[in-house]
């Protein structure tokens, strides 16, 4: 073909003038899916989790190709740009624009086939790696790469950005591991493409039609750039910038597939895709090796990768500070070796024996001034692992330190330069006062990611931003690298290509993208023909957010809101489908909105004053995507920059319904501590009333209640009222006074753990006492937004305490969401009293104390097995490390829960219009590990909402706090020492006072210990 037969370059078009209106309504008439132009949504999908912002047309989330296919179709009739985005965490600015996106994730997320002989499997775009590989474990099978936001990141995104992560050391990127892919340009051209043999290429090109003309086009673009692309392309197994032109190449087979990959939407919309799979290993690995800095240990890298490992990062000082500092894998990071920079070796193979063998070779080959640690249990090499895959949450947002950014993050270069470019780099750093930021990263393949303090709110910051990237540039080009080694060019790296490539690749690049896009409607912009890298950001010297007062204090934002709303850098584990807490409604409606990342663009749009979102604490899309925030506060744990939604949505409410008529459910639930006091009246009067069932429905709908929940029963006897009936205080209390708080939920409805939990601590050596006057944490208006009447609230509970604090009592929590205020919100409400700060520092769980100020005190053995649900407030506020520890010493054998909130959370699950959210959210993992545990295990919740929602999903159990499962143990050791036989049926009647849960346990136990016997 000559020269000129070759495709003209792409030429950049103004943005095209589309009539939304009229777009969304043909969307709407003719697309089998979810069509969303309204300004939450648009808000929503307005960022990646990238510097750069474009608020796009609108949105469509297609509930199968076929409909995606007609969403393209419209989008042509109007001319409209378009997106196609996997899960949105692009750092490179590729998956933002302002155009119309489709969004595979909800919908069109199934594995299709497997052929397990041939290991291949046909996937939807939608589809999350994790989700992906957890069904093709029954295979033996797994798609080999492997990028750390794995639990949340789309094949479809991992192919249009040629995703690669820590085990592309063995499998090499997304390009390598495709057999074929079935694409629709945007003018409607529909094909499975993939490697092409001489014949069948010659067949194509003589055809009639659109494909024909593509794959003449591209056998032009072959013939003429193949010279340049051999001499240009960086031989390094981490170049993902640029346009894959060397897979056309004839030793590559002509493989069009591979050359869409990483090419970010710009060239046509994937469909499908089948995938090359690759065994699990069956036994890996993992040494850790400690050098003396970073650039010494990417020194060793050539020596180590003799070693064959199947992944080999770098992890250096500044990033195992900063998750010191964030509280991040503590447990992993006391395992580390000595040093200041680290290499995470991973070794794989069919045998023990082989990975053992790498293992002590590596070992034996190091210098003797390199430390090391080895492990070769899952657990541990996880949890290690966990290290390296939390980088970028680690490096952001870090406290005392300015902001950190993408920007410049993924370079890479040939592995045996790596030390001298890291050095390199970090005089670069030095000559633009940018300080020692962390480096680390896929060193076995040489690609490397930083985060920079970027100031990217003035001018001078941004053109000082822009004069390092392009001294990067020419740095890593110099190197022989590339500019991208992993996360692509979007519009961060697009302008810079040309410094890698030269402009006659460049316009090679440009004429792909006029063969297959001629109008330049695939996220344009990007890749080629680009936006600037200092234009469309995020923030910018134009960012002047509005700066609202606040009722929380903001202590890690400098005191802004805005900060705080600002927080997330997208990455996007909120959107994960298993494990931790973080967030249970995504996971049941897997929508952005409803995602932590969602509902945080949503409040960044509102403190913005150029936003489609109004700067105004009444806006009913930010209040909208609030609703099904369940206030887990799970995100505050499981976020990588702890993002507290939580607490945000308790300001957002705060202010929204501030001098207006609330919810009913704000007064009804937000004000149950105040109702609770009256109706210890005349609770039996009260009980009976509410089990008429017109009585009942009558109240639920007066208190928007959510009519397919049952009332609680209150208790005849509150805990309180029991202590001053019991004459107060007892025990020796040798170890010292504690106080026990009475929450609401514990005092007024299950008064039998408060009880369990003084005789526990009586029994450990403690004296006990029990506040005399009414009091409340504030929960229940913290959680409604009533945070006037929290404050109050709290303040009268300081004054209550005040003696108590000031002598430094500990005050022991039995309920968790309330002992997370103590700890949590109560210092962030009233920051200045000194009081309160003591407060949050002598605030302890039951289990807490025990295991702090009575170390050496065992409760007797209770042979038994239990499913345990940890609170979502104690797993992100307090950890349950110490539960877990002391049931192990009461002879628990506890299986703790890993399966997300139960879904009730406080006041969410009772409010109208949230039931089946809620019900949702407990049956994705909760409520069958109950059903599915064994005969006679114990269903563990300290959560008064936990219990709740496990009783009256009708499971047949009745969770027990921990108090009560220690005060059985306690019991049941009594009753033995008392007794000279086994146990017959009369010995277990003096337990029937310990109240029906405990009770159950106590007999539980005594009959295994009859049957040991």
């Amino acid at each position: 073909m000559n020269p000129v037969d070759l495709p003209a370059p792409v030429v950049r078009r103004a943005p095209a003038t589309v009539d939304a209106d009229a777009l969304e309504r043909d969307l709407r008439a003719r697309v089998d899916g979810e069509v969303r132009f309204d300004a939450g949504t648009r808000a929503a999908y307005s960022t990646d989790g990238s510097n750069y912002r474009q608020v796009p047309i609108g949105v469509v989330i297609p509930r199968t190709v076929e409909a995606a296919e007609a969403a393209v179709a419209v989008c042509r009739e109007h001319a409209a740009p378009l997106l196609s985005r996997g899960g949105g965490t692009s750092l490179a600015g590729e998956c933002c624009n302002t155009a119309v996106v489709l969004d595979w994730s909800k919908y069109c997320n199934r594995l299709l086939s497997v052929d397990a002989e041939s290991r291949r499997c046909v996937v939807e775009p939608g589809i999350v790696l994790d989700d992906l590989n957890r069904q093709l474990a029954q295979h033996g099978l797994q798609y080999g790469p492997r990028p750390a936001t794995h639990p949340n990141c789309t094949i479809g995104g991992m192919i249009g950005n040629n995703s690669c992560g820590s085990t592309a050391q063995a499998y090499g990127k997304v390009v390598d591991n495709l057999h074929r892919l079935e694409v629709l340009t945007y003018d409607g051209t529909r094909m499975w493409v993939g490697r092409t043999g001489t014949t069948e290429l010659d067949r194509l090109m003589t055809g009639g039609g659109r494909q024909a003309e593509l794959y003449r086009g591209m056998t032009a673009l072959r013939d003429r750039y193949a010279d340049l692309v051999r001499e240009r392309f960086p031989d390094i197994p981490r170049r993902v910038s640029g346009y894959n032109l060397d897979s056309l190449l004839p030793e590559h087979g002509f493989d069009v597939a591979g050359l869409l990959t990483g090419s970010e939407s710009t060239l046509v919309t994937v469909l499908r895709a089948e995938l090359e799979l690759v065994p699990v290993p069956a036994h890996t690995s993992l040494v850790v090796l400690g050098y003396r800095d970073i650039c010494e240990a990417a020194d060793h890298v050539p020596a180590v990768l003799e070693h064959q490992p199947a992944a080999l990062e770098g992890v250096d000082h500044q990033l195992v500070h900063f998750q010191q500092e964030k509280h991040l894998n503590p447990e992993a990071l006391k395992m580390l070796p000595s040093g200041r920079a680290y290499l995470l070796v991973r070794f794989a193979g069919d045998t023990e024996e082989e990975v053992e063998e790498r293992a002590r070779a590596l070992i034996a080959s190091k210098p003797d001034d390199v430390d090391h640690t080895w492990y070769g249990d899952e657990q541990h090499m996880h949890e290690l692992w966990l290290v390296r895959e939390s980088g970028l949450g680690a490096t952001a947002h870090v406290p005392g330190r300015p902001d950190t950014w993408e920007g410049w993050e993924d370079s890479a270069v040939p592995v045996g330069r790596l030390g001298d470019y890291l050095r390199d780099l970090k005089r670069l750093y030095e000559e633009f006062d940018y300080g020692n930021p962390s480096v680390y990263g896929h060193f076995g393949h040489g690609c490397v990611h930083t985060r920079i303090p970027f100031d990217l709110e003035s001018e001078e910051g941004v053109a000082r931003m822009r004069a390092f990237v392009e001294k990067a540039a020419d740095l890593v080009v110099a190197y022989g690298g590339s500019l991208s080694g992993e996360h692509g060019d979007g519009q961060s790296r697009g302008e810079l290509l040309v410094k890698m490539f030269g402009p006659e690749l460049i316009e090679g690049f440009e004429r792909l993208k006029g063969l297959f896009d001629p109008d330049d409607r695939m996220n344009p912009g990007k890749v080629v023909r680009p936006y600037r890298l200092d234009e469309n950001l995020r923030l910018g010297p134009d960012y002047l957010p509005w700066e609202p007062d606040t009722a929380f204090s903001y202590p890690h934002d400098d005191g802004k809101f805005s900060r705080a709303a600002g927080r997330c850098v997208g990455v996007g584990k909120c959107r994960s489908l298993e494990g931790g807490v973080m967030c249970p409604s995504y996971r049941v409606t897997r929508e952005e909105e409803h995602s932590t990342r969602g509902r945080a663009r949503l409040l960044f749009e509102m403190v913005r004053n150029d936003s489609p979102v109004p700067s105004d604490w009444r806006s009913s899309e930010v209040r909208d995507a609030l609703d099904l925030c369940l206030a887990c506060k799970g995100c505050k744990t499981d976020c990588p920059v702890n993002v507290d939604m939580a607490t945000y949505k308790a300001e957002f409410l705060h202010h929204h319904y501030k001098g207006r008529l609330r919810p009913l459910a704000h007064y009804s639930m937000g004000w149950l501590p105040a109702a609770a006091r009256v109706v210890a009246l005349a609770p039996r009067t009260v009980n009976a009333l509410i089990s008429v069932p017109w009585v009942a429905r009558l109240a639920k709908a007066l208190g928007g209640i959510a009519s397919e929940r049952d009332l609680p029963v209150f208790a005849e006897q509150r805990f309180t009222d029991w202590w001053r009936a019991r004459g107060g205080p007892g025990g020796d209390g040798h170890r010292g006074e504690v106080v026990v708080w009475p929450d609401t939920f514990t005092d007024n409805f299950q008064p039998a753990i408060g009880r369990a939990a003084v005789e526990v601590l009586e029994a450990a050596g403690f004296r006990v006492k029990v506040p005399e006057q009414a009091v409340c944490c504030g929960l229940t208006w913290i959680s409604t937004g009533q945070l006037g009447v929290a404050k109050h609230i709290l303040g009268h509970t300081i004054d209550v305490l005040r003696e108590d604090l000031r002598r430094g009592t500990p005050v022991v929590g039995l309920e968790p969401s309330c002992t997370a205020v103590f700890r949590s919100d109560a210092p962030e409400l009233l920051p200045k009293d000194p009081d309160v700060e003591r407060l949050r520092a002598q605030t302890r769980t039951l289990a807490e104390l025990l295991a702090e100020r009575a170390e050496d005190w065992d409760p007797p053995a209770l042979d038994a097995r239990a499913v345990v649900q940890r609170h979502c407030h104690q797993y992100a506020v307090m950890g349950f490390d110490a539960d877990r520890r002391l049931l192990e010493r009461a002879g628990v054998d506890a299986d703790v829960l890993d399966e997300g909130c139960c879904g009730l959370a406080g006041n969410f699950g009772f409010e109208k219009g949230h039931y089946e959210v809620s019900m949702a959210c407990a049956e994705a993992g909760l409520l069958p590990a109950v059903r599915n545990a064994e005969d006679g295990t114990l269903v563990v919740a300290d959560g008064f909402s936990c219990r709740t929602q496990v009783e009256q999903a009708g499971s047949g159990q009745s969770p027990l706090h921990l108090a009560e499962v220690l005060v059985s143990a306690l019991r049941e050791s009594d009753a033995e020492a008392e007794r000279p036989s086994p146990p017959g049926p009369r010995a277990l009647l003096p337990l029937a006072a310990m109240g029906g849960t405990a009770a159950m346990v106590a007999a539980l136990a005594l009959r295994r210990l009859s049957h040991r016997r």
